[in-house]
């Protein structure tokens, strides 16, 4: 595994792989990137609960995308967890291999490009720490030890991401005619955290830290870093870049709550671009449901005027199908 993390070996090639170059059609540049153009911003310290539901359903039903600004989770918290992350992706390898491998169920594991790596797979710009985080505290005895603090710091921060993304949810679902609680349960009880680090790249336009793909989740809630122009997400034939907000949350619609809302919302596709100059670190939160909930069109949604677009699947049969048709699963959902 120590020859495949790309933090290990970035800095001693002047060229990008091959088995890291994108075919023509996705590499950067291929498409044009809207300038100027942003995702929704939402303010969810305001005092009109109306008024920020229809922000957040508007945001989730036209982009798929927004960010939201006073969103309760403190400043400090979210420098402590990045600086956490930080620590432990420049930490040796060998450290961070033993760190992230006490689970032999895989519950914690680190990868470089992507979790399934078939040998002919094109692979991807960055290493990835990937975790458990159940609000029952289930999985933490595998979670990495090192840096210091790394579990008190962690835990306190996916609690009140949790939370963030409860209070999100309550909004959509209130918005969409459903039970404010309508996502708690089953479909949110087994969120995953995924923390990304993307090395510099000698040649980005040739390579993506992440492809083009839609969340395999109910949401995720982003947090990135300030300065870095990385995230982009597609909108009519465009990419516009998700330009980073000082302590804002990138929050994003997943497939799930597209097939609940029967299309209404929108799963969008966002990638991830490199850079030659800096390092990049992402912490993603995605609220996701246990294995054996059943993802289906919410049926309050379903009347005579509108068609049934998605079938009745587990999350189970969700995963599989979507490890192994990524990005095209959309038509294995469809009734």
């Amino acid at each position: 595994m120590d020859h495949m993390l790309v933090s290990s070996w970035f800095h001693l090639n002047s060229s990008v792989p091959l088995s890291y170059v994108q075919p023509p059609e996705s590499r950067p540049g291929t498409v044009s990137v809207i300038s100027g153009k942003t995702i929704p911003v939402v303010d969810l310290g305001g005092h009109d609960h109306g008024e920020i539901l229809m922000n957040i359903l508007r945001a989730s039903e036209e982009y798929g995308f927004f960010q939201v600004i006073n969103h309760g989770v403190s400043k400090e918290l979210m420098d402590d967890t990045m600086n956490s992350f930080k620590e432990f992706h420049g930490m040796p390898e060998v450290e961070k291999i033993s760190e992230s491998s006490r689970d032999p169920n895989g519950s914690c594991r680190l990868y470089t490009s992507r979790e399934i790596n078939g040998e002919d797979c094109i692979q991807f710009w960055r290493d990835t720490l990937r975790h458990f985080c159940p609000p029952s505290g289930e999985f933490m005895e595998f979670w990495p030890q090192k840096p210091q603090r790394y579990r008190e710091v962690v835990e306190k921060y996916t609690q009140e991401v949790r939370a963030l993304g409860l209070k999100i949810l309550e909004f959509i679902c209130e918005g969409l005619g459903l039970d404010p609680k309508y996502c708690c349960g089953g479909l949110s009880e087994s969120p995953l955290l995924l923390a990304h680090h993307y090395p510099p790249c000698p040649e980005p336009s040739l390579t993506l830290g992440t492809p083009k793909h839609r969340d395999p989740n109910l949401v995720t809630i982003l947090f990135q870093e300030n300065d870095i122009n990385a995230l982009q997400v597609f909108k009519d034939g465009e990419w516009i870049v998700v330009e980073p907000i000082p302590y804002a949350f990138v929050v994003n619609i997943g497939l799930m709550l597209q097939i609940i809302s029967n299309g209404r919302l929108i799963g969008a596709e966002h990638r991830v671009v490199t850079n030659s100059g800096i390092a990049r670190t992402t912490i993603a939160y995605f609220i996701r449901p246990t294995n054996t909930t059943i993802i289906e069109p919410a049926k309050h949604l379903i009347c005579p005027s509108s068609r049934l677009i998605y079938k009745s699947i587990t999350f189970e049969e969700f995963l599989k199908i979507f490890m192994n048709k990524g990005p095209d699963i959309e038509p294995y959902l469809l009734l």
